[in-house]
């Protein structure tokens, strides 16, 4: 992996989340879990898209696997998409 890879790049850009989330209130959860992450600027919801997507902005490199292992407390899981499309 590389370093775009396996962490959160901090600027406007962000990086995308997919996530199983559904319902207002455990995207809500997911995201009050992912901004508590050191580093973590703000996380923005896509619902407009299938699946979800959350957008996260750091203020400083946070790793990927901080990320998921945060969203996973809420028993809902999120996966960075590709950089580059399939």
């Amino acid at each position: 992996m590389s370093l775009i890879d396996d962490n959160v790049i901090p600027g406007n850009h962000g990086t995308i989340f997919e996530t199983n989330a559904k319902e207002d209130h455990d995207l809500e959860r997911v995201k009050m879990l992912i901004e508590q992450v050191d580093g973590v600027k703000d996380v923005m919801v896509n619902k407009e898209e299938f699946p979800i997507t959350l957008t996260v902005h750091t203020s400083k490199l946070v790793k990927i696997i901080d990320i998921e292992n945060e969203a996973k407390k809420s028993t809902f899981h999120v996966i960075p998409k590709s950089i580059f499309s399939l």
